[in-house]
């Protein structure tokens, strides 16, 4: 099951550079996850400073 980041992203960028398979980008306004690439290792959740990233 992916990862998924929800509207309270802050952009800071945290969790890209913490995704092991490059999964995060920017997207509009905020950051998101490809859940084809996701492996769903959690890295990106436990790095997030406002709670933003959850599973699907």
């Amino acid at each position: 099951m992916a990862f998924v980041i929800g509207d309270s992203c802050v952009a800071c960028g945290a969790c890209e550079a913490q995704c092991p398979v490059g999964a995060i980008s920017m997207g509009d306004g905020k950051f998101e996850i490809d859940p084809e690439k996701c492996i769903s290792c959690g890295a990106c959740a436990g790095q997030c400073p406002v709670g933003a990233i959850a599973e699907e």
